[in-house]
């Protein structure tokens, strides 16, 4: 007890250390010749000349590896032979591919505590996990261990709990379908539905609003719809960075005449033009322009744009009745136009714009647009999906749409654009703290157990339980829990209080060096990897944005023996763990076929799966809202009523909405350069608009640290340099992770229960060094 009270505590968060800013004028133009160089230096910097080259040829081609970055979709016939991927895919693929590695050498030359001074840059630069480790109770450095000792562990752990309700299985959205299917099974057989994953945190509110008001919690169009849509509106969504493939589809749009209306708190140059270095002009610098009309909202003014520009739209109608609104769709497929309309009525024309912060003359030009168009695609992310009212701002998309009667039809529909290649396959196989009752039975049908029917924790449910102890193991299939959460200190505390965490993963990341009593890391295969079974070459299947089924297979040698498979890693904890089992796991570990014989028999959509996913480019899931079908109780689309409440500020407060970098992926942090926004070699920023920072008697760079107050508790993050920015007044940005210490836990999403990591009310204060 004296040495565990004698080891240093690791630091939960990234160390508050400048490495130096430079800035420059934000860039005009996505991609080009400078997104090549970006990706050949990661690409070949980690893991050599032909190795890459490897890698690279078989990324996003048809039975090649599925890109562990974005979920955007990869076109349904013809593909690049030159590179169907984009300058971040090739940065992740750099990432998992690399050939560096950690083995026992490492963690015997460094302690928990010395890596956890590292920042996030820092550690996940170290290198891929070769082998299972283990930490002690106690111990600072991680040790040696085998499979089997670390499955005997991690059973002894789980069967002695007094519930199978005090344990956590989180998944990560780069998750597989095999692998996914696999651990929701073994998790309901062990008894819980505590499965928290990432889309608690991303796009959990599209999901919740798409299935109230469509009956399907997925987007509606595919890809092709882009090529010949009139109008595309982007809300809260960053492509240039996040999503850099999406912009070739909106360049082919472009082409075919469509008109592109951007909607977000800043210019982000993925929005504006775009060089596709793969044509002449792109190679030569000739910029294709995307955005034609851009609206710089102010932070959680979506909804009010969107019950504005309904406004505008509505009052055109009554001038010329049927030539604005889709009233046959409206009849035939919707329910609650007419209440609709009659709350759009009392809304304050006035009162929308200012809390928009949009000008009248705008709106106007947009709505003009919108009357004179049937077919038009919202697609939205996570600058929607993150606020208090995040699921009324996306039943205002859908109330759009609606009007013009642009769902179920080519060229129209909603594309919420996912974040992670498998998140939403992941909740295609069941892996929900709330699964259906239909779900369940079919699982109980075909496997012969009871699965449980309460409902399990989600993301924040989870932190709070292992906090209060109701829960006391965590396993995490993927990901970087603790980087990824809010509240970043209160999180780490209730990691620590766990007696067991663990952690399957690729790279070393934060949530390694923040564990329980004890931790151990199971090293996996990643995209890339070979994946052999007996001499015989798996794959396994993802699904992407828009509901494709298709299958990923790996082609590089593994750096290390010592790494097994999520499947397989899922197949021998559930034969360690579980007595008397009604699941022939053994069988799932001679050929991934099995797997996909058993999701079959359970999730609609899937008959045939094992040959149709065998077809070169996948293969579509059912979608009711594309085919004009609604699962609703009502059977129609439903029209939402909703009220919009701006946040009060006071004088000395600003609304903060945390961003991405152009060098990070999620929570891996691939560089220190935001290369279109022209910040280099440093994360820990602010950016404010000019007045806000005359306001505050700061000046450019000063540093400062910032405060969060929500009920009553103080959270601070130190050390932001302030830069000048265009950003509405009253808003501020800052890089996630850094800023996340500062995300309420108990600030969400209504009905979603999403962490508001793009509504946080912060205060400033100078840094005193």
């Amino acid at each position: 007890m004296a040495k565990n009270l004698e080891k240093p505590s690791p630091s939960p968060t990234a160390p508050a250390k400048l490495t130096g800013l430079k800035t420059a004028e934000p860039k005009k133009v996505a991609a080009g010749i400078p997104a090549v160089i970006s990706s050949a230096k990661h690409v070949f910097g980690e893991m050599g000349l032909g190795r890459g080259l490897k890698a690279l040829a078989n990324l996003n081609q048809k039975g090649g590896i599925d890109c562990p970055g974005c979920a955007w979709p990869d076109p349904d016939d013809e593909r690049s032979s030159i590179a169907e991927y984009c300058e971040n895919g090739a940065k992740a693929i750099a990432e998992e591919a690399t050939t560096k590695k950690l083995d026992t050498n490492f963690f015997k030359e460094n302690s928990v505590s010395q890596l956890s001074m590292l920042s996030d840059y820092e550690i996940g630069k170290k290198g891929r996990l070769a082998q299972p480790m283990y930490l002690p109770e106690g111990s600072d450095y991680y040790q040696e261990i085998s499979w089997e000792e670390a499955f005997s562990k991690i059973a002894n752990h789980l069967n002695k709990l007094k519930s199978p309700d005090e344990a956590i299985f989180y998944t990560s959205g780069r998750t597989s379908n095999e692998a996914a299917f696999l651990y929701q099974l073994f998790v309901r057989e062990y008894g819980t539905n505590n499965m928290p994953d990432c889309s608690n945190m991303c796009h959990e509110s599209s999901g919740v609003a798409l299935t109230d008001t469509l009956g399907i919690g997925k987007g509606s169009v595919k890809l092709e719809d882009f090529y010949e849509t009139e109008v595309i509106l982007i809300l809260g969504q960053n492509p240039g960075t996040n999503h850099p493939r999406m912009l070739s589809a909106l360049k082919k749009a472009k082409e075919n005449g469509a008109t592109i209306i951007s909607i977000n708190p800043i210019i982000e140059t993925g929005l504006l033009n775009f060089n596709n270095p793969q044509e002449i002009k792109g190679a030569l610098g000739i910029k294709s322009k995307l955005t034609d009309l851009y609206l710089q909202v102010k932070i959680n003014g979506d909804m009010a744009l969107l019950q504005a520009l309904a406004k505008l739209m509505m009052i055109e109608e009554d001038k010329r009745p049927g030539a604005v609104f889709d009233l046959d769709f409206i009849k035939e497929k919707t329910q609650g136009f007419e209440d609709y309309l009659t709350h759009l009525k009392t809304l304050d024309l006035n009162n929308l714009i200012a809390e928009c912060g949009i000008p009248l003359q705008t709106l106007q030009s947009v709505a003009k647009i919108l009357c004179n168009k049937n077919k038009i695609i919202a697609c939205w992310a996570m600058g929607l999906t993150q606020h208090k009212n995040s699921v009324n701002t996306i039943k205002e998309v859908v109330n759009l749409l609606l009007l013009k009667g642009s769902i179920g039809k080519a060229g129209a529909g909603t594309c919420p654009v996912r974040g992670h290649s498998n998140v939403q396959g992941d909740r295609t196989m069941g892996i929900y703290e709330k699964p259906s009752q239909s779900f369940l039975d079919r699982l109980e049908k075909v496997f012969h157990f009871n699965p449980p029917r309460k409902h399990g924790f989600d993301t924040v449910e989870s932190i709070k339980a292992m906090h209060s102890g109701k829960a006391s193991v965590f396993f995490a299939m993927g990901g970087n829990f603790l980087s990824a959460t809010p509240d970043t200190l209160f999180t780490a505390e209730a990691l620590q209080k766990c007696d067991l965490t663990v952690q399957v993963s690729t790279k070393l990341n934060r949530s390694h060096l923040i564990h329980g009593r004890e931790a151990i890391i199971l090293p996996c295969l990643g995209r890339t990897d070979k994946d052999l079974i007996n001499g015989e070459l798996q794959f396994v299947s993802v699904e992407n944005s828009m509901g494709v089924v298709h299958s990923s297979k790996g082609s590089l040698k593994p750096i290390s023996s010592q790494m097994l498979s999520e499947p397989a890693i899922v197949c021998q904890l559930a034969k360690a763990s579980l007595k008397n089992s009604k699941v022939d796991w053994g069988k799932y570990l001679q050929n991934y076929d099995y797997i996909r014989d058993s999701i079959e028999e359970c999730i609609p959509g899937f008959e045939n799966y094992n040959q149709r996913v065998r077809q070169p480019s996948g293969f579509y899931l059912p979608n009711g809202a594309r085919d004009n079908s609604y699962n609703t109780t009502s059977g129609k689309a439903n029209f939402s009523i909703s009220n919009s409440e701006a946040i009060v500020l006071d004088e000395d407060e600003l609304l903060m909405m945390t961003i991405r970098s152009h060098d990070q992926f999620n929570t891996t942090i691939y560089g220190l350069n935001d290369r279109y926004r022209g910040i280099f070699n440093e994360r820990r920023v602010i950016l404010m608009h000019p007045k806000d920072i005359e306001r505050y008697h700061l000046k450019e760079r000063d540093l400062v640290d910032l405060y969060n107050f929500h009920n009553n508790t103080e959270r601070v993050a130190q050390k932001f340099i302030v830069l000048p920015y265009n950003i509405p007044e009253k808003c501020c940005a800052t890089y996630f992770p850094e800023a996340n210490v500062l995300v309420p836990l108990n600030s969400t999403a209504d009905k979603s229960n999403t962490p508001t990591s793009k509504s946080v009310v912060i205060k400033l204060k100078k840094h005193l060094s």
